[in-house]
């Protein structure tokens, strides 16, 4: 039993080392927080952190990771409902997605700002690889039940899905690109829309679905992602 304390006791010490950190993320960007900020925060002492995390690069990649768990928990009694239609699951895995970066802008808009660094390859890579094993089944059923009621047209649903996901993090990581471009004054938004609803298109494609059944983005969210100034803008402005 004392094993068993112990253990969840040390997933709640975990968890609230990452709680804290996205705090920090947020507020201060990813390079602008210390070690030693995140352990005041926590009041923790530094080896009860290299206890958890060996690096703080490792600490970045439990914030994702958490991150990816929080969205997937929200969307998953929904997306395993045999009862509601395939169409409508993409439509409210999209929406879904949307809402809860919004919610959450300030922390996205820093993640961004790191998320093409050279220095975090490796997150990006364990990123990609645990999305694609998480979602790739989550999504192939869904096509699955689209081709069952002539919702989708792809063949070969459990493939399909895997070449679908492949673009999501392609238009995601495309989106990132654009995000900064557009911040540094090298793209306009109209170039980015264009660019975003061409991935749009080409994954409705893909699944072989009618134009319009996948929300990535409109003209509203583009703009509140692109324009709206980010917290250390909005600081740099004060």
């Amino acid at each position: 039993m004392a094993r068993t304390v112990n253990q969840a006791a040390r997933a709640v010490r975990r968890d609230a080392f990452v709680e804290a950190a996205q705090g920090l993320i947020a507020r201060k960007g990813y390079e602008g927080f210390s070690i030693q900020d995140l352990l005041g925060q926590v009041n923790a002492s530094k080896g009860a952190f290299y206890h958890y995390f060996d690096s703080k690069q490792a600490l970045l990649s439990a914030v994702i990771d958490d991150m990816t768990d929080s969205v997937l928990a929200i969307v998953e009694p929904v997306l395993s409902d045999p009862k509601r239609p395939a169409a409508e699951k993409f439509t409210y895995l999209f929406s879904t997605i949307g809402r809860w970066k919004a919610e959450r802008s300030d922390l996205m808009f820093q993640i961004i700002e790191v998320w093409l660094s050279d220095a975090n390859t490796v997150v990006r890579e364990h990123l990609r690889a645990s999305v694609t094993e998480r979602l790739t089944p989550i999504l192939a059923a869904i096509v699955e039940q689209g081709a069952r009621d002539g919702t989708v047209t792809a063949p070969d649903p459990p493939h399909t899905a895997i070449v679908f996901v492949s673009m999501l993090l392609a238009s995601q990581e495309a989106a990132s690109r654009l995000f900064l471009a557009h911040r540094a004054g090298a793209t306009t938004l109209d170039e980015v829309e264009r660019t975003l609803l061409a991935y749009t298109s080409a994954s409705e494609r893909v699944l072989g679905v009618p134009p319009g059944t996948l929300p990535f983005i409109d003209r509203q969210t583009l703009e509140f992602w692109f324009v709206t100034p980010t917290q250390s803008e909005r600081e740099s402005a004060a």
